[in-house]
């Protein structure tokens, strides 16, 4: 796998490909600096070898050129984060962008504006990905969380630069982290799966179920595997139509020796919302008119049990409602099982919208092993899938 480490940027400019798809308030404040601190080192390493770097992203997802997706508004917080001025240019490519980029002087840094103001980028556009790659000597993906994506900037520009592409640090080492979970992995290797559906994680769980000893199935997907087995779970959401599958799953598991652990209790409760009143009850007699938002105590002192005895740990999806106080219990515990686990030496790798919220949340990104920044990108290589942006960097 080639890295920047490859390369001694010094009289070159670098095209770096980051994912500055960052979260804005109302008046176009950064309100999470996560992803451009990820990028940062790449970055760095580019100047301090005496090279120059181009920055393209995108943001949000325009119609048109809406003000609210302008990547200027961002550009005063990369700079601060960086620690150099960085310089906006109010377009991704035409003359005078390509001016700019003729006359950058080495150890500078130029922002470019929202590729996806161009509706070529999305479409894969070769003239588009051309114009892009004549901005810089050498192309660099540091974007994971666009990688399985096979838009210009991502993947069609790899083509133009045949001998002089590499991945930056943080989508080698979302690469490395994935593949040391799934085929590098110490055993015994643990999934943790929550979220709401099923659907949604249905190849992933037949994709893995060849790389993992053990597997908790926790959040909304459980009640469908609940219900299949004859339980009743109440008003808790509930894919009627997957039923069939899920029990296929178990059967599947079964067979390749992988055990399933589903909660046993749940919290429950008869409305939704953080005032709804609430019961513990058993997984399988959820009371009518009542829905499960988060694990009971007897399933977080199961699956505690579980993480520790684990040595690589994947976490894709929190146990409950955790953005609501009274449903984030069991979330909490978890971290705290993952953490724990983790301090003895297991390998845990935490990815996903919703489990890296909470993680973030609740104080636990520096207790995990590694918290991966594209959840898309992330669910489609445990899919056993490979990611377009990757395959350009590696061809």
């Amino acid at each position: 796998m080639t890295t920047v480490d490859a390369i001694n940027f010094e009289g070159k400019k670098a095209l770096i490909r980051v994912d500055f798809n960052v979260p804005l308030d109302q008046e176009g404040n950064v309100t999470d600096i996560t992803r451009i601190e990820a990028a940062k080192p790449t970055i760095l390493k580019v100047l301090e070898d005496g090279g120059a770097a181009i920055l393209m992203s995108h943001l949000g997802r325009p119609k048109s050129q809406e003000a609210q997706f302008s990547l200027q508004q961002i550009c005063k917080k990369v700079s601060e984060v960086i620690g150099v001025e960085v310089n906006f240019l109010p377009n991704c490519i035409g003359p005078e962008t390509q001016e700019a980029a003729n006359n950058l002087e080495m150890g500078k840094i130029l922002l470019l504006e929202n590729l996806r103001y161009h509706e070529e980028e999305k479409a894969g556009d070769p003239a588009f990905a051309k114009a892009l790659s004549e901005l810089g000597d050498v192309y660099v993906n540091d974007a994971f969380g666009t990688a399985h994506r096979a838009h210009a900037s991502t993947t069609i520009i790899a083509q133009y630069f045949p001998n002089n592409k590499c991945f930056g640090y943080l989508l080698a080492k979302e690469i490395e982290s994935l593949d040391r979970v799934l085929n590098q992995s110490e055993k015994p290797v643990l999934a943790i799966l929550g979220g709401a559906k099923v659907s949604s994680k249905i190849t992933v769980i037949e994709n893995i179920l060849d790389k993992v000893d053990e597997m908790i199935i926790g959040g909304g997907m459980a009640y469908t595997f609940i219900k299949a087995q004859g339980g009743n779970v109440g008003s808790s959401i509930c894919e009627d139509d997957k039923q069939e599958l899920a029990l296929e799953i178990l059967e599947a598991a079964k067979a390749k020796g992988v055990l399933i652990h589903l909660p046993v209790d749940v919290l429950a409760a008869n409305d939704f919302s953080e005032t709804a009143q609430t019961q513990t009850v058993d997984i399988k007699s959820i009371p009518d008119g009542w829905q499960g938002l988060d694990a009971g105590p007897q399933s977080i002192q199961k699956f505690d049990a579980v993480v520790n005895n684990a040595k690589t740990i994947l976490w894709n999806g929190p146990l409950g409602v955790f953005e609501m106080t009274p449903f984030a219990t069991a979330t909490i515990a978890l971290g705290n099982s993952i953490a724990n686990a983790t301090k003895n030496g297991a390998f845990s790798l935490v990815g996903g919208g919703d489990s890296v919220a909470a993680v973030k949340q609740f104080g636990f990104d520096d207790k995990v092993s590694y918290v991966s920044t594209g959840g898309g990108a992330m669910l489609e290589m445990l899919e056993g899938k490979t990611l377009p942006g990757i395959a350009a960097i590696k061809e």
